[in-house]
């Protein structure tokens, strides 16, 4: 009994620091705003206020989406609630500005515009989160993957708000963290009517903390759209690279850039006519990779200042929503992220394309795909430069062996293409718990 009245007393503690660290948190914001890291007439939303613009009248469901990767595996959900239950509103919140500049992009094309309003999730302090659920006022919530704010979760508890878990994951790593504290596990936990996991590992974790209603579905990120490509921007590009072999460095992290262009020496000595295009995961860094660049004696002109691909090698993407046109471009391509220590992103957007993918080591925020795309025969994991450099060698020799790996990818990314409505489903059913 102990054990569970802890949660209590932490949860309080939690409300109290957060409420006492609300100044500071003003002041970080506005910090974060002047690194480009918030969006400065925006920062009244991460304090709860709306941000213009009444409720929607009816039904809301609100869908919480920390990042890129998360808003992207929640976009089929979007289309199948529109379709199925059009008198449903939907408020999408995220906690980064790329994120909100993707649904910018993607929610009008996919014709989400009309019924999905987009505000940034407030801070976790109780003041400014019961400001945003008394002028939102959800009939259900939901949050992707692993999305747990003390203070949010018991305002929602209080104010009887259905909740779910959806795509839910908890890494190992984490998994021996909470069971530290199993009675903190089981109060947090315990305010989600369904935890619907994205595999068996998953699932077997969160059961293991107390957490009710938990099943193994599948993961989203292998149900998600393929990504979107302007054809008129990917025939200029196409033309501009000619009949050259492109090595495509998707979604990279700092710390991989050097590498890279290591790599990119590497192979031009045997390949002389190679394109290596790079696209970083944050776009805003392209100034700072064209620096590295021409520090190594190889100018890169950048996507960002409206540059194509030229005769010096290198070509840096920095720009944000085109990932897709470049996994098109691509001979072979590399996921960042898996050189350095940060779990690596997302290789079944590239495997859904048809391009033959290669990996780092540090994989594990995508370990399933990982394995499925390595049994499959998409997917080949080089353990540092040198062996990536071995593997685009070898994939730039052996058409067939590209060929391969092409038309193996798309059928591992398109294995759950039935959970999109399955997940729509389930939300509709938290709002019919709620009535």
């Amino acid at each position: 009994m102990r054990r569970l009245g802890v949660f209590p007393l932490l949860r309080a503690l939690w409300a109290v620091a957060a409420a006492l660290a609300a100044p500071m948190l003003g002041l970080w914001l506005w910090l974060r705003a002047r690194r480009g890291k918030e969006i400065a007439t925006r920062l009244a939303e991460r304090r709860g206020y709306a941000g213009g613009g009444a409720r929607p009248a009816g039904k809301l469901v609100w869908l919480h989406a920390a990042s890129v990767g998360e808003t992207v595996s929640l976009l089929p959900v979007l289309g199948e609630l529109a379709r199925g239950a059009p008198e449903i509103a939907v408020l999408l919140t995220t906690g980064t500005v790329t994120s909100a500049e993707l649904l910018a992009q993607r929610l009008p094309a996919l014709g989400l515009a009309g019924s999905v309003t987009h505000r940034f999730v407030p801070l976790d302090v109780p003041r400014w989160v019961a400001r945003f659920l008394d002028h939102w006022r959800p009939d259900a919530a939901a949050f992707v993957e692993s999305e747990l704010w003390p203070n949010l979760l018991a305002a929602c508890a209080r104010r009887r708000v259905p909740m779910m878990l959806i795509n839910a994951r908890m890494s190992a790593r984490s998994f021996a963290r909470w069971r530290r504290w199993p009675g903190l596990a089981r109060g947090l936990l315990g305010g989600f009517v369904s935890i619907r996991a994205r595999s068996a590992d998953d699932a077997a974790r969160f059961a293991a903390l107390g957490a009710p209603g938990v099943r193994a579905v599948g993961d989203l990120k292998f149900a998600a759209p393929a990504l979107p490509a302007d054809p008129d921007t990917l025939a200029e590009i196409r033309r501009a690279i000619g009949t050259r072999p492109v090595f495509l460095a998707a979604s990279t992290h700092p710390g991989e850039e050097p590498i890279l262009l290591a790599v990119h020496r590497r192979l031009t000595a045997r390949h002389p006519d190679l394109l290596t295009i790079i696209v970083p995961r944050h776009p805003a860094r392209g100034m700072e990779i064209a620096a590295l660049a021409g520090a190594a004696a190889a100018p890169a002109p950048r996507r960002a200042q409206g540059a194509l691909p030229d005769g010096s090698g290198l070509y840096i993407a920095d720009t944000l929503g085109e990932l897709g046109i470049f996994y098109h471009l691509a001979t072979v391509a590399f996921i960042g992220g898996s050189l350095v220590r940060h779990g690596g992103q997302n290789p079944l957007e590239a495997a859904r394309l048809g391009v033959p993918l290669l990996i780092g080591p540090h994989h594990a925020n995508f370990a399933e795909a990982v394995v499925a795309l390595s049994k499959a025969g998409a997917l080949v994991t080089a353990r540092d430069g040198e062996t990536l450099a071995a593997e685009i060698d070898r994939l730039l020799g052996d058409p067939a062996a590209r060929a391969t790996m092409a038309a193996a990818g798309p059928h591992v990314a398109g294995r759950v293409t039935d959970l999109p409505a399955a997940t729509a489903a389930a939300l509709r059913g938290l709002l019919e718990r709620r009535a």
